[in-house]
Protein backbone atom coordinates (compact mmCIF):
# COMPACT_ATOMS: atom_id res chain seq x y z
CA UNK A 1 0.00 0.00 0.00
CA UNK A 2 1.27 3.45 -0.91
CA UNK A 3 -0.31 6.57 0.58
CA UNK A 4 0.15 9.57 -1.70
CA UNK A 5 -1.29 12.17 0.67
CA UNK A 6 -3.45 12.59 3.78
CA UNK A 7 -5.79 15.59 3.85
CA UNK A 8 -7.83 16.98 6.71
CA UNK A 9 -11.49 17.02 5.72
CA UNK A 10 -13.11 19.04 8.48
CA UNK A 11 -12.60 18.87 12.22
CA UNK A 12 -12.78 15.12 12.71
CA UNK A 13 -12.24 13.52 9.29
CA UNK A 14 -9.30 12.54 7.09
CA UNK A 15 -9.21 11.91 3.34
CA UNK A 16 -6.45 9.48 2.37
CA UNK A 17 -5.18 9.53 -1.25
CA UNK A 18 -3.81 6.17 -2.45
CA UNK A 19 -1.96 5.11 -5.57
CA UNK A 20 -4.32 2.36 -6.76
CA UNK A 21 -7.73 0.81 -6.27
CA UNK A 22 -6.08 -2.27 -4.77
CA UNK A 23 -4.43 -0.03 -2.17
CA UNK A 24 -7.82 1.57 -1.42
CA UNK A 25 -9.43 -1.83 -0.88
CA UNK A 26 -6.53 -3.07 1.22
CA UNK A 27 -6.62 -0.06 3.55
CA UNK A 28 -10.41 -0.22 3.77
CA UNK A 29 -10.29 -3.93 4.68
CA UNK A 30 -7.56 -3.37 7.27
CA UNK A 31 -9.42 -0.52 8.98
CA UNK A 32 -12.73 -2.40 8.95
CA UNK A 33 -11.14 -5.35 10.76
CA UNK A 34 -8.93 -3.28 13.09
CA UNK A 35 -10.28 0.29 13.45
CA UNK A 36 -7.98 3.05 14.62
CA UNK A 37 -8.59 4.68 17.99
CA UNK A 38 -11.68 6.89 17.79
CA UNK A 39 -12.62 5.71 14.29
CA UNK A 40 -16.39 5.94 13.69
CA UNK A 41 -16.82 5.16 10.00
CA UNK A 42 -14.96 4.86 6.71
CA UNK A 43 -15.86 5.18 3.05
CA UNK A 44 -13.79 3.74 0.21
CA UNK A 45 -13.86 5.26 -3.28
CA UNK A 46 -11.89 4.89 -6.50
CA UNK A 47 -8.69 6.55 -5.24
CA UNK A 48 -9.39 7.54 -1.64
CA UNK A 49 -10.61 6.41 1.77
CA UNK A 50 -12.52 8.89 3.94
CA UNK A 51 -12.07 8.23 7.67
CA UNK A 52 -14.41 9.69 10.29
CA UNK A 53 -13.30 10.07 13.91
CA UNK A 54 -14.91 11.09 17.18
CA UNK A 55 -12.70 14.13 17.80
CA UNK A 56 -9.95 16.28 16.26
CA UNK A 57 -7.49 14.63 18.65
CA UNK A 58 -8.32 11.15 17.33
CA UNK A 59 -7.99 12.41 13.75
CA UNK A 60 -4.59 13.93 14.57
CA UNK A 61 -3.33 10.66 16.07
CA UNK A 62 -4.54 8.79 12.97
CA UNK A 63 -2.82 11.35 10.72
CA UNK A 64 0.49 10.37 12.33
CA UNK A 65 -0.23 6.61 12.50
CA UNK A 66 -1.51 5.93 8.97
CA UNK A 67 1.84 6.14 7.11
CA UNK A 68 3.27 3.48 9.45
CA UNK A 69 0.29 1.14 9.19
CA UNK A 70 1.06 -2.42 8.05
CA UNK A 71 -1.59 -3.40 5.50
CA UNK A 72 -1.91 -6.73 3.71
CA UNK A 73 -3.32 -7.07 0.20
CA UNK A 74 -7.09 -7.03 -0.12
CA UNK A 75 -8.76 -10.44 -0.35
CA UNK A 76 -10.29 -10.74 -3.81
CA UNK A 77 -13.06 -13.21 -2.98
CA UNK A 78 -14.11 -12.03 0.46
CA UNK A 79 -17.81 -11.53 -0.36
CA UNK A 80 -20.65 -13.63 -1.75
CA UNK A 81 -21.74 -14.28 -5.33
CA UNK A 82 -24.90 -12.40 -6.35
CA UNK A 83 -26.73 -13.32 -9.56
CA UNK A 84 -28.61 -10.38 -11.10
CA UNK A 85 -31.12 -11.13 -13.92
CA UNK A 86 -31.24 -8.22 -16.40
CA UNK A 87 -33.76 -7.24 -19.07
CA UNK A 88 -31.46 -5.66 -21.69
CA UNK A 89 -33.81 -2.93 -22.84
CA UNK A 90 -31.99 0.21 -21.70
CA UNK A 91 -32.37 3.53 -23.49
CA UNK A 92 -28.62 3.82 -24.02
CA UNK A 93 -27.92 0.27 -25.20
CA UNK A 94 -27.50 1.37 -28.83
CA UNK A 95 -25.32 4.32 -27.78
CA UNK A 96 -23.06 1.99 -25.78
CA UNK A 97 -22.78 -0.29 -28.82
CA UNK A 98 -21.71 2.69 -30.95
CA UNK A 99 -19.22 3.93 -28.33
CA UNK A 100 -17.59 0.51 -28.01
CA UNK A 101 -17.78 -0.48 -31.67
CA UNK A 102 -19.80 -3.56 -30.78
CA UNK A 103 -23.22 -4.78 -31.76
CA UNK A 104 -25.95 -4.61 -29.11
CA UNK A 105 -25.78 -8.41 -28.84
CA UNK A 106 -22.03 -8.21 -28.26
CA UNK A 107 -22.57 -5.55 -25.54
CA UNK A 108 -24.97 -7.88 -23.76
CA UNK A 109 -22.53 -10.78 -24.11
CA UNK A 110 -19.66 -8.67 -22.77
CA UNK A 111 -21.77 -7.63 -19.77
CA UNK A 112 -22.85 -11.18 -18.90
CA UNK A 113 -19.68 -13.11 -19.76
CA UNK A 114 -17.55 -11.52 -17.04
CA UNK A 115 -17.83 -11.27 -13.27
CA UNK A 116 -18.07 -7.85 -11.64
CA UNK A 117 -16.60 -7.10 -8.22
CA UNK A 118 -18.29 -4.63 -5.87
CA UNK A 119 -15.30 -2.50 -4.95
CA UNK A 120 -17.03 0.27 -3.00
CA UNK A 121 -20.42 1.82 -2.32
CA UNK A 122 -21.73 5.35 -2.29
CA UNK A 123 -24.03 7.80 -4.10
CA UNK A 124 -27.16 6.19 -2.59
CA UNK A 125 -28.02 3.39 -0.13
CA UNK A 126 -27.46 0.07 -1.89
CA UNK A 127 -25.54 1.58 -4.83
CA UNK A 128 -22.37 -0.45 -5.49
CA UNK A 129 -19.59 0.39 -7.95
CA UNK A 130 -18.91 -2.86 -9.85
CA UNK A 131 -15.52 -3.32 -11.50
CA UNK A 132 -15.36 -5.76 -14.41
CA UNK A 133 -12.65 -8.21 -15.44
CA UNK A 134 -11.86 -6.27 -18.63
CA UNK A 135 -12.32 -2.82 -20.19
CA UNK A 136 -14.46 -3.76 -23.18
CA UNK A 137 -17.42 -1.76 -21.85
CA UNK A 138 -15.49 1.31 -20.70
CA UNK A 139 -17.77 4.19 -21.78
CA UNK A 140 -18.10 7.84 -20.66
CA UNK A 141 -21.02 9.25 -18.71
CA UNK A 142 -23.82 10.91 -20.69
CA UNK A 143 -23.19 14.51 -21.71
CA UNK A 144 -26.55 15.46 -20.18
CA UNK A 145 -27.52 13.59 -16.98
CA UNK A 146 -31.11 12.42 -16.60
CA UNK A 147 -33.18 14.00 -13.85
CA UNK A 148 -34.86 10.64 -13.16
CA UNK A 149 -33.31 7.21 -13.51
CA UNK A 150 -35.74 4.45 -12.48
CA UNK A 151 -35.04 2.02 -9.65
CA UNK A 152 -33.46 -1.17 -10.94
CA UNK A 153 -31.76 0.47 -13.94
CA UNK A 154 -28.54 -1.33 -14.92
CA UNK A 155 -25.90 1.10 -16.12
CA UNK A 156 -22.32 1.66 -17.25
CA UNK A 157 -19.90 4.55 -16.70
CA UNK A 158 -16.15 4.50 -17.10
CA UNK A 159 -14.90 1.06 -16.12
CA UNK A 160 -17.82 0.45 -13.76
CA UNK A 161 -21.30 -1.05 -13.92
CA UNK A 162 -24.02 -0.50 -11.32
CA UNK A 163 -27.69 -0.96 -10.50
CA UNK A 164 -29.65 2.09 -9.33
CA UNK A 165 -31.38 1.08 -6.06
CA UNK A 166 -34.03 3.80 -6.21
CA UNK A 167 -35.26 6.51 -8.56
CA UNK A 168 -32.70 9.30 -8.65
CA UNK A 169 -30.85 11.64 -11.00
CA UNK A 170 -27.97 10.03 -12.87
CA UNK A 171 -25.61 10.38 -15.79
CA UNK A 172 -24.66 6.74 -16.40
CA UNK A 173 -25.44 4.89 -19.65
CA UNK A 174 -28.55 2.71 -19.17
CA UNK A 175 -28.40 -0.72 -20.80
CA UNK A 176 -31.23 -2.55 -19.03
CA UNK A 177 -33.12 -3.12 -15.80
CA UNK A 178 -33.52 -5.77 -13.11
CA UNK A 179 -36.58 -6.69 -11.04
CA UNK A 180 -34.48 -7.40 -7.97
CA UNK A 181 -34.79 -4.96 -5.09
CA UNK A 182 -31.29 -3.70 -4.39
CA UNK A 183 -32.10 -1.99 -1.08
CA UNK A 184 -34.71 -3.32 1.33
CA UNK A 185 -34.80 -2.37 4.99
CA UNK A 186 -36.93 -5.43 5.72
CA UNK A 187 -33.92 -7.65 5.00
CA UNK A 188 -31.37 -8.40 7.69
CA UNK A 189 -28.73 -6.99 5.32
CA UNK A 190 -30.58 -4.21 3.45
CA UNK A 191 -28.06 -3.97 0.59
CA UNK A 192 -28.34 -6.89 -1.83
CA UNK A 193 -24.82 -6.14 -3.08
CA UNK A 194 -22.18 -5.16 -0.53
CA UNK A 195 -18.54 -4.16 -1.07
CA UNK A 196 -16.37 -7.19 -1.92
CA UNK A 197 -19.33 -9.19 -3.29
CA UNK A 198 -19.05 -10.64 -6.81
CA UNK A 199 -21.89 -10.02 -9.27
CA UNK A 200 -22.85 -12.15 -12.25
CA UNK A 201 -25.31 -10.50 -14.63
CA UNK A 202 -27.53 -12.94 -16.56
CA UNK A 203 -30.26 -12.35 -19.17
CA UNK A 204 -33.58 -12.29 -17.33
CA UNK A 205 -36.36 -14.83 -17.68
CA UNK A 206 -40.00 -13.90 -17.14
CA UNK A 207 -40.04 -14.92 -13.48
CA UNK A 208 -37.48 -14.97 -10.73
CA UNK A 209 -36.80 -18.26 -9.04
CA UNK A 210 -37.74 -18.52 -5.37
CA UNK A 211 -34.06 -18.46 -4.40
CA UNK A 212 -33.65 -15.05 -6.06
CA UNK A 213 -36.51 -13.37 -4.19
CA UNK A 214 -35.16 -11.94 -0.93
CA UNK A 215 -36.97 -13.06 2.20
CA UNK A 216 -38.62 -10.29 4.19
CA UNK A 217 -37.68 -9.87 7.81
CA UNK A 218 -40.42 -10.14 10.40
CA UNK A 219 -41.65 -6.87 11.82
CA UNK A 220 -40.43 -6.05 15.30
CA UNK A 221 -43.17 -6.08 17.93
CA UNK A 222 -44.57 -2.70 18.95
CA UNK A 223 -42.96 -1.23 22.05
CA UNK A 224 -45.01 -0.39 25.12
CA UNK A 225 -45.44 3.32 25.80
CA UNK A 226 -47.00 5.79 28.23
CA UNK A 227 -49.03 8.19 26.12
CA UNK A 228 -47.38 10.43 23.59
CA UNK A 229 -47.82 13.30 21.16
CA UNK A 230 -50.16 13.73 18.20
CA UNK A 231 -49.23 16.15 15.42
CA UNK A 232 -52.08 18.57 14.63
CA UNK A 233 -50.14 20.80 12.19
CA UNK A 234 -46.63 19.78 11.10
CA UNK A 235 -45.77 23.15 9.54
CA UNK A 236 -43.25 23.37 6.68
CA UNK A 237 -41.30 20.28 7.69
CA UNK A 238 -41.22 18.25 10.90
CA UNK A 239 -38.91 15.26 11.23
CA UNK A 240 -37.72 12.91 13.92
CA UNK A 241 -33.97 13.33 14.42
CA UNK A 242 -31.45 11.90 16.84
CA UNK A 243 -27.64 11.69 16.81
CA UNK A 244 -27.75 9.83 13.47
CA UNK A 245 -26.66 6.44 12.19
CA UNK A 246 -22.96 5.62 12.26
CA UNK A 247 -21.03 2.96 10.40
CA UNK A 248 -22.94 2.55 7.13
CA UNK A 249 -20.90 4.81 4.84
CA UNK A 250 -19.66 1.95 2.66
CA UNK A 251 -23.30 1.04 1.97
CA UNK A 252 -24.06 4.57 0.80
CA UNK A 253 -25.96 5.53 3.95
CA UNK A 254 -25.18 8.90 5.50
CA UNK A 255 -25.29 9.85 9.16
CA UNK A 256 -28.25 12.30 8.97
CA UNK A 257 -29.21 13.36 12.53
CA UNK A 258 -30.10 16.80 13.85
CA UNK A 259 -29.06 19.66 11.56
CA UNK A 260 -28.24 21.79 14.63
CA UNK A 261 -26.47 19.41 17.05
CA UNK A 262 -26.07 22.10 19.73
CA UNK A 263 -29.79 22.96 20.01
CA UNK A 264 -30.63 19.25 19.75
CA UNK A 265 -28.37 18.36 22.67
CA UNK A 266 -29.69 21.27 24.73
CA UNK A 267 -33.30 20.14 24.25
CA UNK A 268 -32.50 16.67 25.57
CA UNK A 269 -30.57 18.06 28.55
CA UNK A 270 -33.47 20.30 29.54
CA UNK A 271 -35.95 17.41 29.79
CA UNK A 272 -33.44 15.12 31.49
CA UNK A 273 -32.93 12.74 28.57
CA UNK A 274 -29.67 10.93 27.83
CA UNK A 275 -27.66 12.45 25.01
CA UNK A 276 -28.73 11.34 21.55
CA UNK A 277 -32.43 10.70 22.17
CA UNK A 278 -34.75 11.43 19.24
CA UNK A 279 -36.55 14.79 19.14
CA UNK A 280 -38.78 16.66 16.69
CA UNK A 281 -36.88 18.95 14.33
CA UNK A 282 -39.16 21.60 12.84
CA UNK A 283 -38.36 23.92 9.96
CA UNK A 284 -39.68 27.46 10.29
CA UNK A 285 -40.81 27.16 13.95
CA UNK A 286 -44.46 26.53 13.18
CA UNK A 287 -45.98 23.36 14.62
CA UNK A 288 -49.00 22.35 16.72
CA UNK A 289 -49.27 19.14 18.70
CA UNK A 290 -51.47 17.58 21.39
CA UNK A 291 -50.45 15.37 24.28
CA UNK A 292 -51.81 12.06 25.50
CA UNK A 293 -50.87 11.65 29.15
CA UNK A 294 -48.87 14.21 31.07
CA UNK A 295 -45.54 15.02 29.38
CA UNK A 296 -42.53 17.27 29.95
CA UNK A 297 -41.16 19.08 26.89
CA UNK A 298 -38.53 21.65 25.98
CA UNK A 299 -38.14 23.87 22.92
CA UNK A 300 -34.74 25.08 21.67
CA UNK A 301 -33.21 26.49 18.50
CA UNK A 302 -34.99 29.21 16.52
CA UNK A 303 -36.76 31.95 18.43
CA UNK A 304 -40.49 31.30 18.81
CA UNK A 305 -43.57 31.97 20.89
CA UNK A 306 -44.96 28.91 22.68
CA UNK A 307 -48.64 28.83 23.66
CA UNK A 308 -50.45 26.06 25.51
CA UNK A 309 -54.21 25.64 25.06
CA UNK A 310 -56.06 23.65 27.76
CA UNK A 311 -57.95 20.47 26.93
CA UNK A 312 -61.52 21.05 25.76
CA UNK A 313 -63.03 19.64 28.96
CA UNK A 314 -60.73 21.67 31.24
CA UNK A 315 -62.73 24.69 32.47
CA UNK A 316 -60.21 25.71 35.13
CA UNK A 317 -57.17 26.59 33.04
CA UNK A 318 -56.69 29.37 30.48
CA UNK A 319 -54.21 29.57 27.61
CA UNK A 320 -50.70 30.23 28.86
CA UNK A 321 -47.36 31.09 27.34
CA UNK A 322 -44.20 29.17 28.19
CA UNK A 323 -40.56 29.96 27.51
CA UNK A 324 -38.08 28.39 25.13
CA UNK A 325 -34.82 26.93 26.45
CA UNK A 326 -36.52 25.67 29.60
CA UNK A 327 -38.55 22.55 30.49
CA UNK A 328 -42.35 22.84 30.80
CA UNK A 329 -45.29 20.53 31.47
CA UNK A 330 -47.88 19.66 28.84
CA UNK A 331 -50.80 17.98 30.57
CA UNK A 332 -53.11 15.35 29.12
CA UNK A 333 -55.21 16.76 26.27
CA UNK A 334 -53.40 20.11 26.11
CA UNK A 335 -52.14 21.57 22.83
CA UNK A 336 -48.82 23.28 22.22
CA UNK A 337 -48.59 25.82 19.39
CA UNK A 338 -45.18 27.09 18.26
CA UNK A 339 -45.03 30.30 16.19
CA UNK A 340 -41.87 31.93 14.73
CA UNK A 341 -40.66 35.04 16.54
CA UNK A 342 -37.27 36.21 15.32
CA UNK A 343 -33.89 34.68 14.57
CA UNK A 344 -33.16 31.12 13.53
CA UNK A 345 -34.51 28.57 11.09
CA UNK A 346 -34.95 25.25 12.94
CA UNK A 347 -36.66 24.42 16.23
CA UNK A 348 -36.20 21.34 18.40
CA UNK A 349 -38.88 19.83 20.63
CA UNK A 350 -37.72 17.18 23.08
CA UNK A 351 -40.13 15.12 25.16
CA UNK A 352 -39.00 13.58 28.44
CA UNK A 353 -38.53 9.84 27.99
CA UNK A 354 -37.97 7.70 24.90
CA UNK A 355 -39.84 7.88 21.60
CA UNK A 356 -41.10 4.28 21.36
CA UNK A 357 -40.69 3.66 17.63
CA UNK A 358 -38.53 1.03 15.93
CA UNK A 359 -35.17 2.46 14.81
CA UNK A 360 -34.05 2.11 11.18
CA UNK A 361 -30.42 0.96 11.04
CA UNK A 362 -30.07 1.89 14.68
CA UNK A 363 -31.51 5.40 14.43
CA UNK A 364 -34.81 7.30 14.32
CA UNK A 365 -33.33 10.02 12.11
CA UNK A 366 -35.06 10.84 8.83
CA UNK A 367 -32.60 11.23 5.95
CA UNK A 368 -34.35 13.44 3.41
CA UNK A 369 -31.85 12.65 0.64
CA UNK A 370 -31.80 8.85 0.79
CA UNK A 371 -35.27 8.26 2.24
CA UNK A 372 -33.86 6.12 5.06
CA UNK A 373 -35.65 6.50 8.39
CA UNK A 374 -39.19 7.35 9.54
CA UNK A 375 -41.51 9.23 7.22
CA UNK A 376 -41.79 13.00 7.77
CA UNK A 377 -44.41 13.91 10.37
CA UNK A 378 -47.80 15.00 9.07
CA UNK A 379 -51.15 15.95 10.55
CA UNK A 380 -52.34 12.93 12.51
CA UNK A 381 -48.89 11.42 13.12
CA UNK A 382 -48.69 9.83 16.57
CA UNK A 383 -45.41 9.76 18.50
CA UNK A 384 -45.57 7.20 21.34
CA UNK A 385 -43.47 8.04 24.41
CA UNK A 386 -42.07 5.68 27.02
CA UNK A 387 -41.36 7.41 30.32
CA UNK A 388 -37.75 7.48 31.60
CA UNK A 389 -36.35 5.43 34.44
CA UNK A 390 -36.37 6.99 37.87
CA UNK A 391 -33.43 9.29 38.51
CA UNK A 392 -33.44 11.37 35.33
CA UNK A 393 -33.55 15.04 36.37
CA UNK A 394 -34.87 17.92 34.26
CA UNK A 395 -32.51 20.81 33.61
CA UNK A 396 -32.60 24.49 34.51
CA UNK A 397 -33.35 27.22 31.95
CA UNK A 398 -30.38 27.91 29.66
CA UNK A 399 -29.35 30.70 27.28
CA UNK A 400 -30.21 30.46 23.60
CA UNK A 401 -27.65 28.70 21.39
CA UNK A 402 -28.49 30.73 18.27
CA UNK A 403 -25.59 32.35 16.37
CA UNK A 404 -25.22 36.12 16.57
CA UNK A 405 -24.15 38.16 13.52
CA UNK A 406 -21.49 40.87 13.67
CA UNK A 407 -22.20 44.59 13.59
CA UNK A 408 -22.74 44.46 9.81
CA UNK A 409 -25.25 41.61 10.10
CA UNK A 410 -22.78 39.04 8.77
CA UNK A 411 -22.41 35.55 10.24
CA UNK A 412 -18.87 34.22 10.53
CA UNK A 413 -18.16 30.53 9.95
CA UNK A 414 -14.68 29.14 10.58
CA UNK A 415 -13.15 26.83 7.95
CA UNK A 416 -10.02 24.82 7.42
CA UNK A 417 -8.62 24.62 3.90
CA UNK A 418 -8.98 21.49 1.77
CA UNK A 419 -9.01 18.74 1.01
CA UNK A 420 -8.95 19.88 -2.67
CA UNK A 421 -7.55 23.43 -2.63
CA UNK A 422 -5.18 22.61 -5.51
CA UNK A 423 -8.17 22.79 -7.86
CA UNK A 424 -8.44 26.53 -7.14
CA UNK A 425 -4.81 27.62 -6.91
CA UNK A 426 -3.13 29.71 -4.20
CA UNK A 427 -5.70 32.50 -4.45
CA UNK A 428 -8.77 30.25 -4.20
CA UNK A 429 -9.07 30.10 -0.43
CA UNK A 430 -8.20 33.79 -0.20
CA UNK A 431 -11.09 34.63 -2.53
CA UNK A 432 -13.41 32.33 -0.55
CA UNK A 433 -12.63 34.11 2.72
CA UNK A 434 -12.47 37.69 1.45
CA UNK A 435 -15.89 37.70 -0.26
CA UNK A 436 -19.33 37.72 1.32
CA UNK A 437 -21.66 34.84 0.45
CA UNK A 438 -25.45 34.79 0.53
CA UNK A 439 -27.67 31.87 1.63
CA UNK A 440 -30.15 31.12 -1.17
CA UNK A 441 -33.71 29.84 -0.98
CA UNK A 442 -32.61 26.54 -2.58
CA UNK A 443 -31.00 25.45 0.69
CA UNK A 444 -32.23 22.49 2.76
CA UNK A 445 -30.99 19.74 5.08
CA UNK A 446 -28.75 18.42 2.31
CA UNK A 447 -26.83 21.65 1.98
CA UNK A 448 -26.76 25.44 1.90
CA UNK A 449 -26.48 26.75 -1.65
CA UNK A 450 -24.55 29.99 -1.77
CA UNK A 451 -24.48 32.92 -4.16
CA UNK A 452 -22.43 36.12 -4.34
CA UNK A 453 -22.63 39.49 -6.03
CA UNK A 454 -18.86 39.28 -6.50
CA UNK A 455 -16.76 36.73 -8.39
CA UNK A 456 -17.60 32.98 -8.39
CA UNK A 457 -14.70 30.69 -7.58
CA UNK A 458 -12.59 29.68 -10.56
CA UNK A 459 -10.90 26.31 -11.06
CA UNK A 460 -7.30 26.12 -12.24
CA UNK A 461 -7.49 22.37 -12.95
CA UNK A 462 -9.60 20.91 -15.73
CA UNK A 463 -11.20 17.50 -16.04
CA UNK A 464 -13.26 15.53 -13.53
CA UNK A 465 -12.50 14.61 -9.94
CA UNK A 466 -13.09 10.92 -9.22
CA UNK A 467 -16.00 10.53 -6.80
CA UNK A 468 -14.81 10.41 -3.21
CA UNK A 469 -16.21 10.56 0.31
CA UNK A 470 -17.22 13.97 1.59
CA UNK A 471 -17.55 15.22 5.15
CA UNK A 472 -20.31 17.21 6.78
CA UNK A 473 -19.38 20.87 6.51
CA UNK A 474 -17.66 20.46 3.11
CA UNK A 475 -17.77 23.44 0.79
CA UNK A 476 -18.12 21.60 -2.51
CA UNK A 477 -17.70 23.74 -5.63
CA UNK A 478 -19.57 22.74 -8.82
CA UNK A 479 -18.60 24.19 -12.21
CA UNK A 480 -20.73 27.29 -11.51
CA UNK A 481 -18.16 28.37 -8.92
CA UNK A 482 -20.90 28.83 -6.28
CA UNK A 483 -20.16 26.63 -3.24
CA UNK A 484 -22.60 24.26 -1.54
CA UNK A 485 -22.13 23.84 2.22
CA UNK A 486 -23.04 20.24 3.08
CA UNK A 487 -25.30 19.73 6.10
CA UNK A 488 -26.71 16.65 7.85
CA UNK A 489 -28.29 14.86 4.85
CA UNK A 490 -25.44 15.39 2.39
CA UNK A 491 -24.53 12.60 -0.08
CA UNK A 492 -21.80 10.29 1.18
CA UNK A 493 -19.74 10.80 -1.99
CA UNK A 494 -19.24 13.73 -4.32
CA UNK A 495 -17.56 14.40 -7.65
CA UNK A 496 -16.83 18.12 -7.26
CA UNK A 497 -13.74 19.45 -5.44
CA UNK A 498 -14.06 20.63 -1.83
CA UNK A 499 -12.15 23.88 -1.32
CA UNK A 500 -12.61 24.06 2.48
CA UNK A 501 -14.63 22.59 5.33
CA UNK A 502 -16.57 24.37 8.08
CA UNK A 503 -15.37 23.22 11.50
CA UNK A 504 -17.71 21.07 13.60
CA UNK A 505 -18.34 23.76 16.22
CA UNK A 506 -19.83 26.12 13.61
CA UNK A 507 -22.11 23.66 11.81
CA UNK A 508 -24.96 24.33 14.26
CA UNK A 509 -24.75 28.03 13.42
CA UNK A 510 -24.82 27.24 9.70
CA UNK A 511 -27.99 25.14 10.08
CA UNK A 512 -29.85 28.12 11.61
CA UNK A 513 -29.19 30.60 8.77
CA UNK A 514 -32.33 31.39 6.74
CA UNK A 515 -32.28 32.46 3.08
CA UNK A 516 -30.84 35.95 2.68
CA UNK A 517 -28.27 35.54 5.48
CA UNK A 518 -24.77 36.77 4.71
CA UNK A 519 -21.74 34.62 5.51
CA UNK A 520 -18.05 35.35 5.82
CA UNK A 521 -15.72 32.34 6.00
CA UNK A 522 -12.79 32.72 8.39
CA UNK A 523 -9.72 30.57 7.79
CA UNK A 524 -8.45 28.57 10.75
CA UNK A 525 -5.33 26.40 10.97
CA UNK A 526 -5.77 22.66 11.62
CA UNK A 527 -3.51 23.00 14.65
CA UNK A 528 -6.14 25.14 16.37
CA UNK A 529 -8.57 22.19 16.33
CA UNK A 530 -6.42 20.02 18.61
CA UNK A 531 -5.36 22.88 20.87
CA UNK A 532 -8.78 23.01 22.57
Amino acid sequence: MSIRAIHRAGSNDLLVDLDSLDAVLALNAALESAPLSGQRDLLAAAQTVLLKFDSPQSAERAFAALPELEVASAVQDAGKLVEVPVHYDGEDLSAVAELTGLSTEAVINAHTSQKWRAVFGGFAPGFAYLLGENHVLNVPRRDSPRTKVPAGAVALAGEYSAVYPRQSPGGWQLIGHTDLQMWDLQRENPALIRPQDTVQFVPATQKLSVSQVPAAREEAPAQAHDGGLTIIDAGLQSLLQDAGRIGYGNLGVGVAGAADPTAFSQANRLVGNPAGQAVIENLGSRITLETSGDQVLAHTGAQAQLWITPAEDDQLRTPRQVASNAPFALLHGERLSVEPDGLGLRSYLAVRGTIALTPVLGSLSTDTLSGVGPDPLVSGSVIPVRQPMVGRIVGNPQPSTLPIPDDQGVYQLRVIAGPRTEWFGPSGVQQLTEQLWDVTSESNRVGIRLSTDQQPLQRVLSGELASEGVARGSLQVPPSGLPVLFLADHPVTGGYPVIATVIAEDLSAAAQLPPGSKIRFVLQSPAALTAK
